[in-house]
């Protein structure tokens, strides 16, 4: 089934995503996701610049694709011009990618200073055009596609905003919906009650939501997070369960079937980090009874 289909008959749907290959046989990435097979509705492959070594992210949907997965490509916008975005969305058109996520700035489409107001309308903006070109069967400079191309839109939106939702916030939502957003996705969601709030919100706005869950699989992860990302983004009572579990990978999974029986009852679907795990990927799902 389609990821457009999933959504539309309000599924609750599963996503992951993994790293174009740069240093391994694609064969062995399609190895391990054969464990999945017919468990998630899409996988989504980020751009990714390890070093200077770029990993073709178009490329590596392509191979999914061929291997009978539903794939999604994963870009942003903030450093790319229009011609290089569009660029890029016509390559992945051309390989057969139905499926877009984009960011603005990592995962956030929102900003609190005056500056990063302005860069989310520039981007904004500039994406809508793009895509309402290529809908249109042409380039943003006039020349006709072979074929209109029309993805199904994924956008990124912060989570953790909880009971204060500033108007503004709102708007750019709102904004993402109106240029074709089928769906947002979150930041990872740790925090249930937090992110209850958040839905609150989210859901007047009709557009299915899908929360980004993160495999913790030990107690430095979650203090890493923490200290790198987000001050109190993990719980402390994750991280002291996985620093006392004599067993790490069952105190995770057990940490992120929890967390999906919460989530069932919030939002429309989870997207899986597995950080580089997939092919443990099949006990988790287990463990949250995902098909």
């Amino acid at each position: 089934m389609k990821l457009k289909e999933s959504l539309d008959k309000k599924r609750f749907v599963v996503t992951s995503e993994i790293q174009a290959p740069i240093d391994e046989e694609p064969e062995a990435l399609i190895r391990r996701l054969e464990l999945i097979r017919g468990r998630v509705d899409g996988v989504a492959v980020p751009e990714l610049e390890v070093e200077g070594v770029v990993g073709d992210s178009i490329k590596a949907c392509a191979l999914l694709k061929q291997n009978r997965f539903e794939s999604i490509y994963q870009t942003t916008t903030r450093d790319k011009s229009r011609p290089q975005l569009q660029k890029d969305l016509l390559l992945a058109h051309e390989a057969g990618v139905e499926n877009l996520l984009v960011f603005t700035e990592d995962y956030r489409i929102t900003g609190d200073s005056l500056q990063e107001m302005m860069f989310f309308h520039v981007d904004a903006g500039k994406l809508s055009s793009v895509l309402e070109h290529m809908r249109e069967g042409h380039t943003v400079d006039g020349k006709e596609l072979p074929s209109k191309a029309e993805f199904v839109l994924g956008s990124g939106v912060e989570s953790g905003w909880g009971k204060n939702v500033p108007d503004l916030e709102m708007k750019e939502m709102e904004e993402m919906t109106k240029i074709g957003t089928g769906y947002f996705l979150t930041t990872p969601v740790f925090d249930l009650a937090l992110f209850e709030k958040f839905m609150k919100h989210a859901k007047t706005f009709g557009t299915p939501v899908i929360a980004e869950v993160m495999i913790l699989r030990t107690a430095g992860m979650g203090q890493f997070l923490n200290r790198h990302f987000k001050s109190g983004l993990v719980p402390d009572w994750m991280i002291k369960k996985l620093a006392k579990a004599p067993d790490k990978q069952k105190a995770s999974i057990e940490i992120f079937a929890d967390t999906v029986k919460g989530l069932k009852d919030l939002c429309q679907g989870i997207h899986i980090i597995t950080i580089g795990g997939e092919e443990k990927l099949r006990h988790y799902l287990d463990a949250a009874k995902l098909r």
